[in-house]
């Protein structure tokens, strides 16, 4: 009878208590693959998991992590086969199943796609779900434009300190955008600029930049994943026919905009989903990070064992996370 190890999240009067423990693999649910976890990675929604905070995670105790790579270890599907790395992200991994903060997960086929040659299992998770959404992001813009590439463009990267926002960042400028980065970590300039951003604007300064209804043509693209008034102003700023690609609510699931960006302009709205979305889609952006869009993320990412990962989500639910936080359970 096999065991391994997991943070568990219990659910308390007091509040959530993570601790990590050992679990019998039987415990695990039903599913086509059994792999054994390599690397998971830490985001927002893990956190929000892992913390009882209502409308991820139904069910506790709970073990989070939306993101995981491993190997396979026994497979029921023909499309995979033991030993293959593996990457699971999105889909209920970590929301209602048991997630990559623990050595084992076991879930459905459907759900896996093979690790590609070029990218290593610790790269996988320094990009992990927010990665796979700035990705996207980038993708969807470039799809947008009609695949004229971004050489000359100027965008905005929104939250540029976080998960999405970081990579986002670093994806555009290596395709040569002249990128803007917005945030509210005044002391992470030098961080930024280190990750290619031509300009860095604090948040509460945004406004004196933008202006309602409608103000100066800025920016060619935009990358937010902030959602509330941030958008209002992005929106406000664009070119004629730019667009911005949003992912994230950090600043509030609702935002104002008047019709001229739309009408007057031609701008666009793209909405980017990455947990339920085809497995043949991620598959193209992690097949492209493997290969013209392969980023040098060592300077990003911090490496943690699953017993320094309660003092990271705590970090990470008070907004001070920078970069990304990879959990290594080998």
């Amino acid at each position: 009878m096999t065991t391994y190890q997991a943070l568990e999240s219990v659910k308390t009067e007091e509040g959530n208590i993570l601790s990590v423990v050992e679990k019998n693999i039987d415990e695990l649910p039903d599913g086509d693959l059994l792999i054994k976890v390599s690397y998971s990675s830490l985001n927002y929604k893990d956190a929000m998991s892992a913390s009882g905070m209502p409308g991820v995670t139904r069910n506790y105790p709970h073990t989070p992590g939306i993101d995981a790579v491993g190997e396979v270890d026994t497979s029921s599907n023909n499309n995979f086969k033991e030993g293959d790395k593996v990457i699971v992200t999105g889909y209920d991994l970590g929301m209602n199943t048991a997630g990559g903060f623990g050595q084992y997960i076991r879930v459905p086929a459907e759900w896996a796609t093979l690790l590609p040659n070029g990218l290593s299992e610790n790269e996988s998770m320094s990009l992990g779900t927010a990665g796979l959404t700035a990705g996207l992001s980038v993708h969807a813009l470039e799809t947008y434009r009609g695949n004229q590439g971004f050489e000359g463009t100027k965008s905005i990267v929104t939250g540029a300190t976080g998960g999405v926002g970081s990579i986002a960042l670093m994806l555009l400028s290596k395709l040569n955008s002249e990128v803007t980065a917005v945030t509210g970590k005044k002391e992470q300039t030098e961080f930024l600029t280190g990750l290619g951003a031509s300009e860095i604007i604090l948040r509460e300064d945004l406004q004196e930049v933008a202006r309602k209804p409608i103000g100066k043509s800025i920016w060619d693209l935009g990358v937010d994943v902030v959602s509330g008034d941030v958008l209002t102003m992005l929106l406000t700023s664009l070119t004629p026919g730019g667009a911005v690609a949003c992912s994230g609510l950090v600043g509030g699931p609702s935002f104002e905009s008047s019709i001229f960006p739309f009408i007057l302009r031609g701008n666009a709205l793209l909405g980017i989903d990455s947990v339920e979305i085809p497995l043949d889609q991620k598959s193209q952006i992690w097949d492209r990070f493997s290969s013209d869009w392969k980023l040098d993320l060592a300077g990003l990412t911090k490496e943690v064992s699953l017993d320094g990962l309660e003092k990271e989500v705590q970090t990470i639910l008070q907004g001070g996370q920078v970069g990304r936080i990879v959990v290594n359970l080998t």
